[in-house]
């Protein structure tokens, strides 16, 4: 995610130039045929041309809506997967603190030692998850073993790599232990055990919902005809200009140059705008920074578990948060 104010200049021009260019080229190429060489039939009447302008303009504004709504809801997705894991940790911690009454079983006192050994094992394992579901979006599987295999025991995360899709079977586990504290240790009762896979069950949603982003790309039709109707507008933008600028002058027609390579530009890079933003997950600098959300959820949780040691936050890397 792109966090400096204003973008710098070299962005604009990495996003920008290759039309720019094209643009130039072929409106001085047009400028050359209508007066040097005479084609003056290649001139077309300025009032369908703006009609065109006006439909794109529209068309490229919804999908750009149709874009935005994608990312903004990745990014909520996320902003929920920081919620619930804080209210995942708070219960874990509350929670699984001394036997409780549970019929039916008979369990020895669990020692402050096992308790924290307990904590520190659900709460692990959900930064896990976290970071779990972040290379599953991203296709980085290869990264498993430095980003999620610190969390976990070398036994479970050897395990879970070899997952067709780890972060739902490190939930699984999540309320494999779950029910192995209500029913044989005796340190969760029913609403406390239900309350924790309600909670799971908040974060299965949340992992699906990014998963059905990423998974359902923007409709095709929308993104490919977009850019198909930009560049066809500009195309015709020069040859409705041209002698429009003829009017004001022999020389003045030289204006349809600028004149057409700077809306052309505009539309570009709107349509640009949209298209960058289509897939939310992609690792790109218009993404949601989920790695900066995970190092923000595991300083908070592992805090909560009385760690001092914590990892520093993420800075953006030439302006871009990942």
């Amino acid at each position: 995610m792109y966090v400096r104010r204003n973008l710098r200049w070299h962005v604009i021009w990495k996003y920008g130039w290759r039309g720019i260019v094209v643009f130039t080229v072929y409106s001085l190429l047009i400028c050359l045929l209508y007066s040097v060489f005479r084609q003056r039939w290649i001139a077309i009447p300025w009032q369908p041309v703006s009609t065109l302008g006006i439909a794109v303009s529209f068309y490229i504004g919804f999908k750009n809506n149709g874009s935005y709504d994608r990312f903004w809801e990745g990014r909520q997705l996320w902003g929920g997967i920081v919620n619930y894991s804080r209210t995942w940790s708070i219960q874990a911690l509350e929670y699984v603190t001394s036997v409780v009454d549970a019929p039916g079983v008979e369990a020895p006192a669990a020692s402050q030692a096992e308790l924290s050994l307990r904590h520190r094992r659900l709460v692990y394992r959900h930064i896990a998850w976290c970071n779990a579901v972040r290379l599953n979006l991203r296709r980085q599987n290869d990264q498993w073993d430095t980003q999620v295999g610190p969390f976990l025991d070398p036994a479970e995360s050897a395990e879970m790599k070899r997952k067709q899709n780890p972060p739902t079977h490190l939930l699984r586990q999540q309320a494999a232990d779950l029910r192995i504290l209500r029913e044989e240790r005796g340190l969760l009762n029913d609403f406390q055990h239900v309350n924790m896979m309600m909670s799971m069950e908040q974060l299965f949603n949340l992992q699906g919902g990014c998963e059905r982003i990423k998974n359902t790309p923007f409709p095709r039709q929308y993104a490919f005809f977009s850019y198909v109707f930009v560049w066809l507008f500009a195309a015709l933008l020069p040859l409705g200009l041209i002698a429009e600028f003829e009017k004001l002058g022999p020389y003045h027609l030289w204006m349809t140059v600028p004149f057409s390579v700077l809306v052309s530009w505009v539309f570009n890079t709107i349509e640009i705008v949209g298209h960058t933003s289509e897939n939310p997950f992609e690792n790109e600098m218009n993404d949601v920074p989920m790695t900066a959300i995970c190092r923000n959820i595991e300083i908070d949780l592992r805090e909560l578990l009385g760690e001092t040691d914590l990892p520093a936050k993420l800075a953006p890397i030439d302006d871009i948060l990942y």
